[in-house]
């Protein structure tokens, strides 16, 4: 397994894990279940470690796809930007999980008010989720791009190419 292989295995688990962790904290949060709330605490702290793996492999994974004909340094650029966002998100809402598991577990009057502190930054990780699984699946997957079949600044021209293979 390379490192593009490896990142492609664990940068999904983040984007996947903040949606459903989402809306099992809202389910908690509809039932006043606190084993529910921990559920979705602990499936956001699980996105933040595969967050983490998925930041680690992704400079191999660059490596490896970089020089490709039809990638361009500028696609994984902007994939690169996203996903610094995203983690940062995914690294504060797994530190909000751990308090909203540890407010819940001692039944602290803040246990509310971590669940919709989390509640939000779950959304905005949703968002940048989006646009970094987008970004992502642009490096390699030209028919999403909003440009397909166009040359653009990303994309090298046939001339880049040529002086490339020299």
């Amino acid at each position: 397994m390379n490192d593009a292989h490896l990142h492609m295995v664990v940068n999904h688990f983040p984007i996947i894990g903040i949606i459903l962790g989402f809306g099992v904290l809202i389910a908690g949060m509809l039932l006043k279940n606190n084993s529910v709330k921990n559920t979705a605490y602990c499936l956001f702290i699980v996105g933040a470690i595969f967050a983490f793996a998925s930041m680690a492999t992704g400079e191999g994974a660059e490596e490896m796809v970089e020089d490709m004909p039809t990638v361009g340094k500028q696609i994984i650029h902007e994939h690169e930007e996203m996903a610094e966002k995203l983690a940062i998100v995914l690294y504060v809402l797994g530190l909000v999980s751990i308090a909203g598991l540890y407010t819940n577990i001692k039944k602290h009057a803040q246990a509310k008010l971590v669940s919709f502190l989390a509640l939000t930054i779950a959304a905005v990780g949703i968002f940048l989720g989006k646009q970094t699984g987008t970004t992502g699946g642009e490096v390699r997957h030209t028919e999403i791009r909003e440009n397909t079949g166009a040359t653009s600044d990303a994309l090298p021209t046939a001339e880049e190419n040529e002086e490339h293979e020299e």
